[in-house]
């Protein structure tokens, strides 16, 4: 039996099967008698109804100077296929074979991944047609057919598996993102670096989709000074000129964040910052969020920080304890604060529930005999 290359972990594509234009970062999807393939070699199955999205420009993954993206994709193939391929695929389905496959909604929220999902299906197999009734960032239902795929059965099969576990989870951030994002207005929702190793692009891709905004990409792009930095250093006046210093000395110009713990901090950097030539753009202002026992939280503090920094800097809220929550981020965002960022956007996130099927018609059948269709 032959071996499916662990790198591409898909079978040959079919050169019969035409590739068809892209529209919009979309392929079309072919009508039935499009096909060059015998009938028999066909999967015959109930094409989902016409459905309208709406209109959205898509979103672009932050961007980063060494990250790659097609190396991620590919290392999420290799992971599944190892040295021998999809031995299922090759033991069940001849290789001439095709299918449609349906995108289906398994619980409501924000859909985000499918530009990242039609670049895992093109590095699959080329030849593979996608089409889309709904774009990053739109709201789906449980139920609701939202796209599907055609071609090469054994190559769907083998990219479904990598196509939802990006998706389910991209899905999952940016249906919290849009409910933070929603509940603080007019402040900003921002991730943290509490990304899962290796996706950290991905996970704040989907912030972004969610209508959030991201915080620093990595080490590089942001000078953070946070406590531990503070404390080495012999405090926050000392730790705060010598970034001004480096960033003049290496003829540098990045933003600039610092952390302060306690009110007498906010004091002490803004002080600094009256006195001095500084390269601060903005002031994070950890932990002053209180958590009451009734679930509430007293942002007294928070708000008197504001009020100290008056508009000169942006200002952010982290919480190490959490207490930033869809129940409480409203509060906090009509304190007047900028920014607000949440770790448990990306590291503590639920996957949204979504599947690709061949039999459409039976799976709807058991989702809804299960209550997830």
């Amino acid at each position: 039996m032959p071996t499916i290359p662990a790198a591409a972990a898909v079978a040959a594509a079919n050169p019969n099967v035409p590739l068809a234009p892209r529209l919009r970062g979309l392929v079309s999807f072919p009508s039935s008698s499009s096909s060059s393939s015998p009938s028999s070699n066909r999967l015959r199955l109930p094409r989902a109804a016409s459905m309208s999205a709406e209109a959205r420009v898509p979103v672009a993954p932050p961007a980063h100077p060494t990250y790659d993206l097609k190396a991620v994709i590919d290392l999420a193939l290799s992971e599944d296929a190892g040295d021998r391929g999809d031995v299922s695929c090759l033991a069940t389905i001849p290789s001439d074979v095709k299918a449609e496959a349906t995108f289906i909604a398994k619980e409501d929220g924000v859909v985000a991944g499918i530009s990242l999902a039609d670049m895992i299906f093109k590095q699959v197999d080329p030849s593979l047609k996608v089409e889309w009734f709904e774009s990053d960032g739109n709201y789906v239902h449980k139920g609701l057919q939202f796209g599907r795929v055609y071609g090469c059965a054994r190559n769907i099969i083998v990219a479904e598996r990598v196509v939802l576990n990006f998706m389910q989870r991209m899905s999952g951030i940016a249906t919290m993102t849009k409910a933070m994002t929603d509940a603080a207005h007019p402040a900003c929702i921002l991730e943290t670096r509490k990304t899962a190793p290796g996706l950290r692009l991905v996970d704040k891709w989907a912030v972004l989709i969610g209508g959030g905004k991201n915080h620093r990409i990595g080490l590089f792009d942001m000078v953070m000074i946070k406590d531990n930095h503070i404390s080495v250093a012999g405090g926050i006046t000392n730790a705060m000129k010598s970034v001004d210093q480096f960033l003049a000395k290496e003829k540098l110009a990045l933003p600039v964040e610092v952390e302060t713990r306690t009110l007498q901090e906010v004091k002490d950097l803004l002080e600094y910052a009256a006195e001095n030539n500084t390269s601060l753009t903005r002031i994070m202002l950890d932990n002053m969020v209180v958590p009451l026992g009734n679930g509430d939280v007293d942002v007294s503090m928070l708000k008197e920080a504001v009020q100290l920094i008056n508009g000169r800097f942006e200002t952010e809220v982290w919480q190490a304890s959490g207490n930033v929550t869809i129940d409480t981020v409203k509060k906090i965002g009509e304190t007047g604060v900028t920014y607000i960022s949440s770790g448990a956007l990306t590291h503590s996130v639920k996957a949204l529930d979504i599947s690709l099927k061949i039999d459409t018609e039976l799976a709807l059948q058991v989702g809804r005999r299960t209550n997830r269709a």
